[in-house]
């Protein structure tokens, strides 16, 4: 059989909510295919289709440990995580790590984290209200609330909210260079090692806490503990900023669907499932994975010792599991969307992200009916070589 086409896959900065037209091809065209990214050596294969994508993010023969030190073609300069990290974890260092995270998703902190989103929402839409559009909605409201409220559960005072702002958005730009990258992520890791070091002295009810008494009782090694907590902090703050400004930005551009959403407030859990799947949330791919023996993927055989990649974004738009896929369908009734990941490696915080998904959409309508784009739509400035997609600046008034 001929060797497959290698193909070089720069992800352009798309405006909007346009789809990656290379993933789109691949979908369609060549669901199991090999692909070379900007940074990295060498080649890896993608997968696209939703079960192939399910498949390769549970099978253990597909390793993330395996990826360390590896130079994997990738799309950023550096890697997101810390060495050692969950997200470079294989069961059952991988269970382990992610059941001390679980514990701090308990009904009770939950409450305690819808009381307070509320709270921080309210604030900043009485900020708004009295500043007067028109404003920068990503600094008012889509950057500021996420921001809160990962720190909230994490336990960083309000008053480091800027410097965990600042290390974020470095970690995670494709565009500020690996250098950069790299020592924010030192500097982030300097601080939660000492912030687990007073929560060993002086206990609270968050996640600092708990990641504390899980290396008390030998549970977790501190550098685990710290790593968990820059991912979490992370992709608390950046993604689900970027994500709910993507799904403002479509309601404003999509009348019927905000006009429907705003007659139906009980429609919007369902809504904000829909928004899940539909928005491309990311530039190309997170992490890979290294088949630890020869594996039959779709048809293809993905040699041993190979990265592969899956798309959660393709997964979420195939036809043979989502009627429609391209449209953004309030009335889905069966929406099994892998927007929070598969299996092991699934997002801890989806819970915390859904609830501060539908606290904002109901809120900012609620107290701004008639909230609509300030410029016109195509004057939208959007994030330049960001790995999470979303506006850079988001002009409203009302």
């Amino acid at each position: 059989m001929a060797e497959p086409k290698t193909h070089f896959w720069s992800p352009p900065d798309l405006p909007g909510l346009e789809f990656d037209p290379m993933l789109a091809k691949l979908l369609h065209e060549e669901p199991v295919a090999k692909v070379r990214l900007p940074n990295g050596e060498g080649h890896a294969w993608l997968a696209t289709r939703y079960d192939d994508v399910r498949f390769v993010s549970v099978d253990p023969r597909f390793s993330r440990q395996a990826v360390v030190g590896r130079q994997v073609t990738r799309l950023a300069p550096h890697f997101i995580p810390m060495d050692g990290a969950v997200g470079f974890a294989d069961p059952p260092d991988h269970t382990r790590m992610r059941r001390v995270v679980a514990s701090a998703f308990t009904a009770r902190s939950m409450r305690r984290l819808r009381e307070r989103a509320q709270h921080v929402m309210d604030d900043l839409l009485d900020r708004m209200e009295r500043q007067g559009g028109p404003l920068d909605l990503m600094a008012h409201l889509n950057r500021p609330f996420p921001l809160a409220m990962v720190c909230a559960l994490m336990g960083v005072p309000d008053e480091d909210q800027s410097r965990m702002a600042h290390w974020s958005d470095t970690i995670i730009s494709a565009a500020r260079g690996r250098e950069a990258s790299e020592r924010a992520k030192a500097e982030m890791a300097a601080y939660f090692h000492e912030l687990l070091d007073l929560r060993r002295t002086e206990p609270r009810e968050d996640l600092a806490g708990v990641l504390a008494e899980a290396v008390d009782g030998g549970v977790l090694e501190l550098d685990e503990a710290v790593g968990l907590a820059v991912l979490i902090q992370i992709g608390g703050a950046h993604a689900v900023r970027n994500n709910s400004a993507n799904m403002v930005y479509a309601l404003l551009t999509k009348p019927g669907h905000l006009a429907r959403l705003r007659a139906e407030p009980g429609l919007v859990p369902q809504a904000v499932e829909e928004l899940l799947r539909y928005i491309p949330h990311r530039n190309a791919v997170g992490l890979s994975r290294i088949a630890l023996e020869d594996v039959e993927v779709g048809g293809v055989l993905i040699p041993r010792g190979d990265p592969v990649y899956v798309s959660y974004l393709t997964a979420n738009r195939d036809p043979r599991v989502f009627a429609d896929p391209e449209q953004l369908d309030f009335d889905r009734g069966h929406n099994p969307h892998v927007a929070f990941g598969h299996g092991p490696h699934y997002c801890p915080g989806a819970t915390l992200a859904r609830m501060e998904s539908e606290i904002l959409l109901r809120s900012l309508w609620d107290r701004f009916p008639d909230l609509r784009l300030a410029v016109p739509e195509r004057e939208l400035v959007w994030e330049r070589g960001a790995l999470i997609r979303g506006p850079k600046e988001l002009p409203v008034t009302w």
